[in-house]
C-alpha cells in the first residue's frame, strides 16, 4: 500500500490518513473473516443461540419474580430525605407517636384510607350517619387467619393512654354531628372550623387533611365551615415486623378494598374511593398485566411489516422470510437476555415494558442492513463469498452503534445513577444489545446463508421449488407467470443490478431522490426546519422536574382515581410537613421564641410551643427560666386532658435532679394550591437551607420527599452522562475515523434530533420522569443508528457533486433506514390502547424518536448535505488523475509485453 503526498499537505495529515485507512481496512478484514466463518459453519451458528434461548428461557419462566419496593424502584436512592426519616424515626419511633397520624405525613406500614365523596352542591357533614354506618362496617370487618378471625381492634395502633385505637379526629365531629341530629337540634349548634377546629374534649385539632371541599361562612372571623364536599378517613394498622402480622394486614387491606366497593354500590349518594398500602405497588405492576396481549399484537404487527418491506416481485431475489427471521432473531436475543436476568436474582417492573421496543429498534436495523448488504453484492459470486461481502460492508457500522448503545446505557448503568429503575433498565438493557449483536451476526447471518443457498441454486424463495426456465413459464397462465417470475423478463439490457426493483429502492431512486434535492423544495425544507428548531428551543425552555409517581400507575387503577380526588379537595391544607428539633434549646429564650415564630410563619402550625406560650399567657404564669419553664409544662400543661397528646412530642432527660428538653418535634401544614407537587418542593428547598443558618438545628420530613428530593438532577443525569459519553466517543474518534467530517455532521444530527425530541415531549405534557430518560438515552443511540450509516456514505462518496453523492447515500441506505423506522412507528401503535401513563409516556417519546430520526434522515440532511462541507471537487480532480496514470500504466504495459497486443 502506497500514498502519493498531495501538494501542500502536511505529513501529519499523510499519517492520519494512513491510519484511517488501516483501520477501514482491517475492520472491514475482520468482518469478511466472520463472514466466511458463518457461511461455512451456518448449523453451528444456528444451534448454538437457539440452545442458549432455550435454556434461559425455561429459567426465566421458573426465576420470574416481580420487584415489592416501589420506593426503592422509582425514589433517588441518595435520597437526603432518607436520612432525615431516619433520624426523625430514631427521636420518635412511629409506634410512640400514637396520638397524632397525620395522613400525608405517616404511613405506618399497612393502613386502609377512604375518601367519602358527596354529590355537586349536596352537604357531605348533613350525611354524618351514612359516613358513621360505613366506619362502623370497617371496624367489624373480620379477616380469618388460621381459624381465629381478626377485626381492626385487633390490628389498630393503640393510644397510650387509654389502650383505644387511633382514629381521624374527623369521626369525632361525626359523632358530635350525628348526636346533635338525633337531638333534633340544629348542625349550626356543632360549631365546625376549619382547619383547626375544637373537639369535645377540648382538643384543638387540625382537620385540614381529612375534610376537604370546604366553603367558609362569608365574614366568619373563626372560620366556621358552611358545608364540604369530601372526608378522608384513614385506618392505621400495627407493624411490628412480623411475617405473621403482615400477612394478617395484608388481608385485612384486601377485605377493606372489597368492603368499599361493596359498600359503593349500596349507597349511591356518595361516591367511594379507596386506597391501601399495597395500591401503588398492584396498580404498578398492573400495566404489565394490562399490556401483555397488545405487546403480543405490536410482534405481529412488526412481523407483518418486516415480512412485507423484504419482498419483491421477483420470486428468485424475494425475502420475505429473511425479514420474518430477522424479527424473530431480536424477539429470542431478548428471552435469552430476560433469562439472565432473572438467574442474576433481577425482579421484574414495569419499566422493564420498554426493552423489547428499544432492542427491536436496534436489531431489526441490523438486520435490514445486512439484507440491503447481500443485494448490494454481485450475484456472479458464489454465496458464501457474498455473505462475507455483505458482512464486510455491513458490520463494521453495525459494530461501531452497537459499542456506542453499550457505552451510553453501560454509563446509565453506573454508580452515578440515582435512579434504581434506571439503572437496572440500563443493565438489562446492555445484555439486551450484547446478545442482540451476536445474535444478527450468528443466527441471522446462518439464515443468510440458507437464504443464499436457495437462490443460487435457483429456487423459490417462499415455495422452495425450484424456478422453471422462461420457455416453460410462457406456456403458463398469466397468474402462474405473476407467481413464478425471477424478473428476468423486466430486466432491460442496461440494468446490472435486478435488486433495483425493490418498490422502496425504486421509489428512492426514480422519485424521492429528485424532488428533494430539487432546488426548488431546499427552500422550504430551510423553513421546515427552522420551524422545527423553533419549537424545540421553545420546549426545552419549559422543562420542569414535576416528575408524579402517578404517572408510573395505570391509568384506570383505584390509586390514579384516589390521587385525583384527593388532590383537587384536599389540596389546599397539605403536606403536613414534620419539623424536628434534634439538639437542646432554650424554648424559655424570648429571641429562641421568636426565631420559632419566624419559621412557622406562612404555614398552619400544630404546635405544643404555641400552645405552652398561649397558655402561660391565659395563665398568667411567668416561666423566663429553665426550671420554671420545665416544670410548669411537666406537672400542668401537659396533664391537662387538652394538651395530654402532645406528651409524645417532648422528649425529656433527667441528669441527677434537672430535667432536659433534647428534642422535640412541631408540624407545619403548608397551605397550597392544585398543583402541590411543584410547591412542596419549593417548600423543602426554602426550608433546608435555613436549618443550616439559623441557630435552631431542625429537619423536615415528609414522606413525599423521599420521592422529590433532587428528582430533577436525579433524572436527568443519566441523560447527561449518556450524551458526554457520545460526544467522548465521538471526539476521540474524530481522527481514527473513516472521514473527520463524518463524525462532526454526525455530532450536529444527534444533537438537533435530541433536543428536538426533549423540546416537542415537553410541549406534549411529558414530564421528566424515569421512562421519559430512558427513552431519551434511547434517542441518542438511535440518531447514531440511522444517521451514522447515511453520512459516512456520503463523505466517502466520489461522485463529482454533492447533490449526486447524497442521491447514492440514499439509495444504498434510504431502504434499511426506511424499513426499520416504519416497523419501529407500526409496532408503537398498540402501545395506544393500554389504559396505562406509563405506556403513554413511552408511546410519546418513541413516536417523537422514531419522527425526528426519520425527518432528519430522509429531509434535513439531504438538503443541508448539499450546500454545507465537504465539498467534492477535489474528487473530481482525483478521478481524472488517477485515470492518467491508469492509461499511462497500460500503455507502459503494452510496450514491455508484445505478447498482450497479439492477445488483445
Amino acid at each position: 500500500m502506497c500514498f502519493l503526498r498531495r501538494p501542500g499537505a502536511p505529513a501529519s495529515w499523510i499519517w492520519w490518513r494512513m491510519l484511517r485507512q488501516v483501520l477501514r481496512r482491517g475492520l472491514q478484514s475482520f468482518c469478511h473473516r466472520l463472514g466466511l466463518c458463518v457461511s461455512r459453519h451456518p448449523v453451528f451458528f444456528l444451534t448454538v443461540p437457539a440452545v442458549l434461548t432455550i435454556t434461559f428461557g425455561l429459567s426465566a419462566l421458573n426465576r420470574f419474580q416481580p420487584e415489592g419496593d416501589l420506593e426503592r424502584l422509582v425514589a433517588p436512592s441518595h435520597s437526603l430525605a432518607k436520612i432525615e426519616r431516619s433520624l426523625a424515626s430514631s427521636l420518635f419511633p412511629l409506634d410512640e407517636s400514637k396520638s397524632q397520624l397525620y395522613s400525608d405525613l405517616h404511613t405506618p406500614g399497612r393502613y386502609g384510607r377512604v375518601i367519602l365523596l358527596s354529590p355537586p352542591g349536596d352537604n357531605i357533614l348533613l350525611q354524618a350517619e351514612g359516613i358513621l354506618q360505613t366506619h362502623r362496617a370497617v371496624l367489624e370487618m373480620k379477616v380469618n387467619h388460621k381459624g381465629y378471625n381478626y377485626t381492626f381492634s385487633h390490628l389498630c395502633v393503640l393510644k397510650n393512654q387509654d389502650k383505644k385505637c387511633v382514629l381521624d379526629d374527623i369521626i369525632s365531629v361525626l359523632e358530635d354531628l350525628r348526636q346533635a341530629a338525633v337531638s333534633n337540634k340544629t348542625t349550626a349548634r356543632v360549631q365546625v372550623r376549619y382547619p383547626n377546629t375544637k373537639l369535645k374534649d377540648g382538643r384543638n385539632s387540625f382537620i385540614g387533611h381529612q375534610l376537604g371541599g370546604v366553603v367558609e361562612v362569608p365574614n366568619s372571623k373563626d372560620q366556621r365551615v358552611k358545608s364540604a364536599r369530601a372526608i378522608q378517613i384513614t385506618y392505621y394498622l400495627q407493624t411490628y415486623g412480623s411475617a405473621t402480622q403482615d400477612l394478617i394486614g395484608e388481608k385485612w387491606e384486601n377485605e377493606f378494598c372489597k368492603l368499599m366497593k361493596k359498600l359503593q354500590e349500596e349507597h349511591q349518594d356518595l361516591q367511594l374511593y379507596s386506597l391501601a398500602s399495597f395500591s401503588l405497588w398492584r396498580d404498578f405492576h398492573k400495566t404489565s398485566i394490562l399490556a401483555r396481549s397488545k405487546v403480543l399484537v405490536s410482534l405481529v404487527l412488526i412481523l407483518t411489516t418486516a415480512t412485507l418491506s423484504s419482498s419483491m416481485k421477483d420470486c428468485l431475489r424475494s425475502k420475505p422470510f429473511l425479514g420474518l427471521l430477522g424479527v424473530l432473531t431480536v424477539c429470542i436475543s431478548i428471552i435469552t437476555a430476560a433469562g439472565i436476568f432473572f438467574i442474576t436474582d433481577g425482579k421484574y417492573n414495569s419499566t422493564l415494558l420498554g426493552i423489547p421496543f428499544f432492542a427491536m429498534g436496534h436489531g431489526t436495523k441490523g438486520v435490514f442492513e445486512l439484507l440491503s448488504g447481500w443485494r448490494r453484492t454481485r450475484e456472479n459470486l458464489p454465496f458464501k463469498d457474498r455473505v462475507a461481502d455483505a458482512y464486510s460492508d455491513v458490520m463494521v457500522t453495525y459494530t461501531m452503534t452497537s459499542s456506542l448503545y453499550f457505552i451510553t446505557f453501560g454509563m446509565g448503568a453506573s454508580p452515578f445513577t440515582n435512579i434504581e429503575a434506571v439503572k437496572v433498565f440500563c443493565q438489562n438493557m446492555c445484555v439486551s444489545i450484547l446478545l442482540n449483536y451476536f445474535y444478527i451476526f450468528s443466527f441471522f447471518g446462518s439464515c443468510l446463508v440458507f437464504a443464499g443457498q436457495l437462490e443460487q441454486n435457483r429456487y423459490h424463495s417462499i415455495f422452495c421449488c425450484k424456478i422453471p426456465s422462461a420457455e416453460y413459464l410462457d406456456r403458463k397462465p398469466v397468474w402462474f407467470q405473476t407467481v413464478m417470475s425471477d424478473g428476468h423478463q423486466q430486466t432491460s439490457h442496461h440494468e446490472t443490478n435486478p435488486y433495483q426493483h425493490h418498490f422502496i429502492q425504486h421509489f428512492l431512486r426514480e422519485h424521492y431522490n429528485e424532488w428533494i434535492t430539487n432546488i426548488y423544495v431546499k427552500p422550504f425544507v430551510v423553513i421546515l426546519y427552522l420551524i422545527y428548531a423553533s419549537f424545540s428551543f421553545m420546549g426545552c425552555l419549559q422543562i420542569s422536574d414535576r416528575a408524579n409517581i402517578i404517572n408510573l400507575l395505570a391509568s384506570d387503577s383505584p390509586s390514579v382515581s384516589y390521587a385525583m380526588v384527593q388532590q383537587k379537595y384536599f389540596s389546599n391544607y397539605s403536606p403536613v410537613i414534620g419539623f424536628y428539633i434534634y439538639e437542646p434549646l432554650e424554648y424559655w429564650n424570648s429571641s429562641v421564641q421568636e426565631d420559632l415564630r419566624r419559621l412557622c410563619s406562612g404555614f398552619t402550625a400544630v404546635s405544643w410551643v404555641e400552645q405552652y406560650y398561649q397558655f402561660l399567657k391565659v395563665s398568667n404564669i411567668s416561666a423566663n427560666n429553665k426550671s420554671d419553664f420545665i416544670s410548669v409544662l411537666q406537672s400542668s400543661f401537659l396533664k391537662k386532658p387538652e394538651f395530654q397528646h402532645f406528651r409524645n412530642d417532648i422528649i425529656f432527660s433527667k441528669a441527677g435532679d434537672e430535667n432536659n428538653i433534647i428534642a422535640s418535634r412541631l408540624y407545619l401544614v403548608a397551605r397550597t394550591s392544585r398543583d402541590k407537587q411543584k410547591e412542596v418542593i419549593e417548600v423543602l428547598e426554602k426550608l433546608r437551607p435555613l436549618s443550616l443558618s439559623k441557630s435552631i438545628r431542625f429537619i423536615v420530613f415528609n414522606p413525599s420527599f423521599v420521592f422529590m428530593d433532587h428528582y430533577g438532577l436525579s433524572v436527568t443525569v443519566p441523560v447527561l452522562i449518556a450524551g458526554f459519553g457520545v460526544l467522548l466517543v465521538l471526539i476521540l474518534t474524530f481522527f481514527l475515523v473513516i472521514h473527520p467530517l463524518g463524525n462532526f455532521w454526525l455530532i450536529l444530527s444527534v444533537t438537533s434530533i435530541e433536543l428536538g425530541v426533549l423540546g416537542l415531549m415537553t410541549l406534549w405534557n411529558v414530564d421528566m420522569d424515569c421512562i421519559s430518560i430512558l427513552c431519551l438515552i434511547y434517542t441518542l443511540n438511535f440518531a447514531i443508528d440511522h444517521c451514522a450509516p447515511l453520512l459516512y456514505t456520503f463523505v466517502l462518496a466520489t461522485e463529482h457533486t454533492r447533490t449526486q453523492c447524497i442521491k447514492s447515500s440514499l439509495q444504498e441506505h434510504g431502504t434499511a433506514i426506511l424499513q426499520n423506522v416504519t416497523s419501529f412507528l407500526i409496532g408503537l401503535v398498540p402501545l395506544l390502547f393500554v389504559p396505562s401513563n406509563l405506556t403513554f409516556t413511552l408511546f410519546k417519546c418513541l413516536l417523537l424518536t422514531g419522527g425526528c430520526t426519520l425527518l432528519h434522515c430522509f429531509v434535513i440532511l439531504p438538503v443541508f448535505l448539499t450546500f454545507f462541507p465537504p465539498s467534492k471537487k477535489h474528487h473530481k480532480k482525483k478521478k481524472r488523475a488517477k485515470r492518467k496514470e491508469r492509461e499511462e500504466i497500460e500503455c507502459i504495459e503494452i510496450q514491455e509485453n508484445p505478447d498482450h497486443v497479439t492477445t488483445v
